[in-house]
């Protein structure tokens, strides 16, 4: 034998081993089980089993009643995977990134609109592009631009809280929104029933109105697209095609406002504006990332502050050690400023606690495995829905005693100093609604807003 004849031998005798490896490796995955759940109906699945309300409450119960913290379901062939736990999020999301960094395509969330979104998108270049814009504006060291907005607006808040404090509910809805218009759109909201507000707001409310067995149908087979919207069953296009109209408005409205201020000569300063002005970004991409902004960094923001009223109203006993430390650190002559927050070590223990006790999105955004995958013995093929479960990261007993109580102090060691454990505000908000990026960035924003209007409230409540 020559050795040209050995050596392509040779190369088909090494691709054929390599062949029947990567069969006999796929195979052997195939063979193994799906994490476990509830049982599956033929054809089915468990499409009446998953929850349409309140579903992290469901995905944690799901994870006691069957030991595991990786729970599987399938809904007309769709696998879904829920991370129950800190320890599997982290295996999965972070040093197997590669393999899960998809995202599901959701027919649903293109019918309704909010296929615009960066946060939405299963990838590419749009995706790339606009989140590289996003993180531009709204990083850490950018974000401190935004300082004197957020504390004009807090102090709009204390005085509206005086005068009504019985409305706390709607001033924060505005003092959310006023931080984020002003920085973005530099518009100034009204203190009630301003129209932006309401349209940001309605629009979120739609996002947590479409999941019901229409959305979820069409999620599986996009095909059902199509069908004319008068047909029985069709009830989701009629709700997308409502929705997308009322997201066009949010998305366009507030964008115009700005373009108008630009040829009025009154407006340099917005986010917005900058980006127009510095014409190296389609106007549409510009439009696109601040409406992520506007519609996500006001809805989150609410929920927090109203979290934290709730907090201070159950538990006087965590009031009255934090206001001391206010009064200790800062005195009664001056409101705190952004900078006295790391000397307020138990006011940051107090925001560590809020984000676990009542965190901001219960579950994290979605996530769709690239390749099939075996994690503890369990097989994820390529496709699946793989969604992360905050609730259940926070009310892991084995990291937090008494989940359900709110208690600042878990967050100190022996020796009275702050412990490193920041894993529900650095991890949690990174795997969820705004991703990685924007837990660095936009939640900075809002995180840092939330701590400020902790202090003075509390040190207004005081004195008042």
């Amino acid at each position: 034998m020559d050795y040209g004849s050995f050596a392509l031998l040779a190369l088909t005798t090494v691709a054929l081993i390599g062949f029947f490896q990567k069969f006999l490796s796929a195979w052997w995955r195939r063979q193994l089980p799906f994490p476990p759940g509830p049982s599956p109906y033929p054809i089915i699945g468990n499409y009446h089993d998953i929850p349409t309300k309140l579903p992290w409450l469901a995905y944690t119960k799901w994870g006691i009643q069957y030991g595991s913290d990786i729970i599987h379901a399938s809904a007309l062939g769709q696998h879904i995977v829920v991370v129950n736990s800190v320890r599997t999020a982290v295996e999965i999301f972070e040093k197997r990134a590669h393999l899960y960094s998809g995202r599901p395509i959701l027919a649903m969330v293109e019918l309704m609109g909010w296929d615009f979104s960066f946060v939405m998108l299963p990838g590419g270049d749009k995706w790339r592009d606009d989140r590289k814009m996003f993180h531009q504006q709204f990083r850490q060291d950018v974000s401190r631009n935004y300082h004197p907005i957020q504390m004009k607006k807090v102090h709009l808040l204390l005085q509206e809280l005086l005068s009504s404090p019985q409305e706390f509910r709607e001033h924060l809805k505005t003092l959310a929104a006023a931080i984020i218009m002003a920085a973005v759109y530099g518009y100034e909201v009204q203190p009630t029933n301003d129209h932006f507000v309401g349209l940001a707001e309605d629009a979120m409310k739609r996002v947590s109105d479409s999941v019901f067995p229409g959305a979820m149908a069409v999620n599986t087979f996009p095909i059902l697209r199509y069908l004319p919207s008068w047909m029985p069953g069709a009830d989701f296009k009629r709700f997308a095609a409502e929705c997308r109209q009322l997201i066009k408005e949010m998305r366009e409205a507030p964008f115009n406002f700005v373009k108008q201020n630009i040829r009025d000569g009154t407006d340099s300063t917005s986010v917005v504006a900058r980006l127009l002005e510095n014409n190296r970004y389609d106007e549409d991409a510009i439009k696109d990332v601040a409406g992520t902004a506007y519609a996500g960094g006001a809805d989150t923001t609410v929920s927090s502050l109203a979290s934290f009223f709730l907090a201070m109203a159950l538990y006087p006993d965590v009031q009255k050690k934090a206001q001391t430390e206010i009064d200790t650190v800062i005195g009664t002559d001056r409101l705190p400023e952004f900078e006295d927050r790391p000397s307020l070590p138990f006011i940051e223990a107090v925001y560590r606690e809020l984000m676990r006790w009542k965190p901001v999105l219960p579950l994290g955004v979605a996530h769709a495995s690239t390749a099939d995958d075996v994690y503890d013995g369990y097989f994820i093929p390529k496709g699946t829905v793989v969604i992360p479960n905050i609730w259940a990261m926070t009310r892991d007993e084995s990291i937090y005693s008494e989940p359900e109580r709110f208690n600042p102090d878990r967050f100190f060691t022996a020796d009275g100093k702050l412990n490193d454990d920041d894993t529900v505000l650095a991890f949690g908000f990174s795997i969820s609604y705004f991703n990685s990026i924007t837990s660095n960035s936009w939640s900075q924003i809002s995180d840092s807003a939330g701590a400020y209007v902790l202090v003075v409230t509390m040190q207004t409540r005081r004195s008042g």
